[in-house]
């Protein structure tokens, strides 16, 4: 049994601080309101009723904010004047280039870890992590991002153990710090709240009312791989570049190696500390990434696309492309396909 937060007794609505920085994303900001806000919309005939969640946009200070895409909203409360709370809510928000600078809403953070020490669940939506790991609450514990975010975020928080291949990731003592992944994850982040608080009827009832679905298969088949270059080794980096082009021909390792005029043993050791992958390894993800191209854009059959990727073992291929994306080929390719009606006549 998940155990719920101390401030809310059950007498009243569950209060829902949904914070607000200039950083913020205005999609998954508003999405979370209208969803949270649903049964307001759905019970407003049945009289007598409450509806069970009141739902605030917080910020260090009240009045008009706007948002990283410039669009202005109103910041209902500062969190000065919010004594408690039963959830709080960082959205989605936008780095930078230059990626995350901590320290920059003190304010906000003090706040933050005092509703949590007060009981209040912590949660976050996509890059809303980088502003709740700044409490420190999460040191030691697990959480996920965006993949995207992802090097970022252990750069600036190594002592946090982050899993972008995860949808949902509920850690902390009493199961109070919830972060969701990569962007509309958000949407399992608050049915998962739905469901805790109030049960899985009503999250059902929320789900089919916005049309929301679970991403039950994680989010490793979203990731695109993407070679670490950026780790100096101009030997190996040369190795990446041809292969790069080459990694569909026959025996690609041996060629690397032959290439390189290093002894075997020391060309894979350089390639693995360079890379995180054995070479092996980071021909396979080259390979499946090409397939993921394939089967997205093309209608060639799954036996004619793993002969083009470099394998004439097409149920190796098969076993290989659903333990590396989570999905099988037939299945990847209706997820991810256009469908016909969006295509250009």
């Amino acid at each position: 049994m998940l155990a719920k937060p101390k401030t809310h007794a059950g007498l009243g609505p569950i209060h829902v601080s949904l914070v607000a920085v200039p950083d913020a994303v205005a999609s998954t900001l508003f999405g979370i309101f209208d969803v949270m806000n649903a049964f307001t919309l759905m019970r407003m005939s049945s009289e007598g009723k409450r509806p069970p969640f009141q739902v605030e946009i917080v910020g260090e200070a009240a009045g008009p904010l706007a948002l990283a895409s410039g669009v202005p909203i109103t910041v209902q409360r500062s969190v000065a004047d919010v004594e408690t709370t039963d959830i709080v809510i960082v959205p989605s928000i936008l780095l930078k280039a230059d990626g995350w600078h901590k320290d920059r809403y003190p304010a906000l953070v003090a706040w933050l870890h005092r509703m949590n020490d007060r009981g209040a669940l912590l949660g976050s939506a996509c890059s809303g992590i980088f502003l709740l790991a700044e409490t420190g609450l999460f040191d030691g514990k697990d959480a996920t991002v965006h993949y995207g975010y992802a090097p970022a975020f252990t750069a600036a928080f190594p002592a946090v153990s982050v899993h972008p291949e995860r949808v949902l990731v509920i850690s902390g003592l009493h199961d109070d710090l919830v972060s969701s992944g990569a962007s509309t994850t958000w949407h399992d982040m608050v049915l998962y709240l739905i469901a805790r608080y109030l049960g899985a009827t009503d999250a059902q009832e929320v789900a089919r009312m916005f049309a929301l679905q679970w991403h039950q298969d994680g989010l490793t088949p979203f990731m695109v791989f993407e070679g670490k270059s950026d780790h100096g080794d101009a030997e190996i980096q040369s190795a990446q570049q041809w292969l790069a082009k080459h990694f569909s021909t026959a025996n690609p390792v041996e060629e690397m190696i032959k290439q390189s005029k290093l002894a075997e043993r020391t060309f894979k050791r350089r390639f693995t500390g360079a890379t995180g992958l054995a070479p092996i390894s980071y021909v396979q993800r080259l390979r499946i990434e090409d397939a993921k191209r394939r089967l997205e854009r093309t209608d060639a059959s799954v036996d004619d696309i793993s002969w083009r990727v470099g394998y004439e073992d097409s149920a190796f291929f098969r076993r290989l492309f659903k333990r590396t994306t989570g999905l099988a080929p037939g299945a990847y390719r209706k997820r991810f396909r256009i469908p016909e009606f969006a295509r250009r006549q």
